[in-house]
């Protein structure tokens, strides 16, 4: 609650300042067609960021149409195997052609078009043209596989430290430690069960430090935001509903078909309420962590936009400070979002091993 208090206020900061900002210049005209042109572009910013990307950009300068990065691998199925770098479609400025195939890069997806960069649209001006399937090596992926391997690394000197130090952890271990003990202590006995924690511990390490170190890395100028797009939320949401459902008992099952000391018509009745848990519960978890990350970008980048827009003495610091202060919150809720979503996998864990009681 205290947390939400502070959010509120800084909000409200920001939006007084922001009214008396835009009363004030309202009739003042600037430069690139007027604040209404800076607005857009800012929204625009913030889009491309939340969004996928075939290429990894460190920094650019749109006006200049000048890049600064690398690109990346493009896998498409299109009546076969096609694979090219995502260079040829210059950041979608240009149709790309591949074995006598056109492919045009827009709002991050690739559209099968013509020798002209064709695209068709419907009457809600969503594109029509059609999409091959797409296995490319975007960024979210590369930047997983960063995370992967760092944690790879990581956790082998960790073992190594072990190994050679009679059980002490060195160097990086140190830091390390700490945290895998609180998960085990702090989260998957006290749910789990000491009997049956030690069989989820390795997913429930893997699943929290992997996170954690996604969400820093959404933090980082790099304009990462992996866990805000929906589709990673969704497989690690699937995985702990495969876990959960495939390693339970038959007393879970039974809790959720036939519960044991409920009349038979009430059976009747939970029953498939009880079904349709099993299926809310990892939607819930994929939910969750996607848009708390997601609204925690969207509002940092908005208020770092409005330094933009105030153009004032007093504005643009407020902002600033503002979204400094966020920033820091942002750090606390990156662990927290790796902390709630390691919780609750214990949980339905737990629930799955749960003994019968009489």
């Amino acid at each position: 609650m205290q947390k939400n208090s502070v959010v509120r206020i800084f909000m409200t900061f920001a939006l007084i300042l922001t009214s008396m900002n835009l009363a004030a210049k309202d009739n003042e005209k600037v430069e690139n067609g007027g604040k209404e042109g800076l607005r857009t572009e800012i929204k625009e910013f913030i889009a491309h960021h939340l969004q996928d990307s075939h290429d990894f950009t460190f920094f650019s300068d749109e006006k200049e149409h000048k890049y600064y990065g690398f690109p990346l691998p493009v896998i498409l199925w299109d009546e076969g195997l096609k694979v090219f770098s995502s260079s040829k479609f210059h950041h979608g400025q240009t149709v790309a052609e591949v074995g006598g195939s056109y492919y045009k890069l827009y709002h991050s997806k690739i559209y099968k078009t013509d020798a002209e960069g064709t695209i068709n649209y419907d009457e809600s001006h969503h594109a029509t043209n059609e999409k091959p399937l797409d296995f490319s090596i975007t960024k979210n992926v590369v930047s997983m596989l960063l995370i992967g391997l760092l944690m790879f690394f990581m956790f082998r000197s960790l073992a190594r430290s072990y190994k050679k130090n009679n059980g002490m952890p060195s160097g990086v271990g140190r830091f390390l430690e700490p945290l895998v003990l609180f998960v085990r202590d702090e989260i998957a006995i006290p749910n789990i069960g000491e009997k049956k924690y030690r069989k989820y511990m390795s997913f429930l390490l893997t699943i929290f430090f992997f996170i954690w170190f996604l969400n820093l890395l959404g933090m980082t100028p790099l304009g990462v935001n992996v866990t805000g797009n929906i589709a990673v939320t969704f497989g690690l949401a699937l995985l702990t509903f495969l876990i959960t459902n495939l390693t339970a008992n038959k007393n879970y099952w039974g809790h959720i078909f036939w519960m044991p000391g409920v009349p038979t018509f009430m059976k009747v009745v939970l029953a498939p309420i009880e079904l349709l848990g099993v299926f809310i519960k990892p939607f819930s978890l994929m939910i969750r962590l996607y848009a708390n990350m997601t609204a925690g970008h969207v509002v940092i980048m908005s208020i770092v936009g409005m330094m933009f827009l105030f153009k004032s003495w007093i504005g643009s610091p407020l902002s600033f400070g503002l979204a400094f202060a966020l920033s820091i919150l942002e750090l606390l809720v990156a662990a927290l979002q790796a902390y709630i979503f390691t919780m609750l996998a214990a949980l339905y864990f737990g629930m799955a091993n749960e003994e019968a009681h009489h």
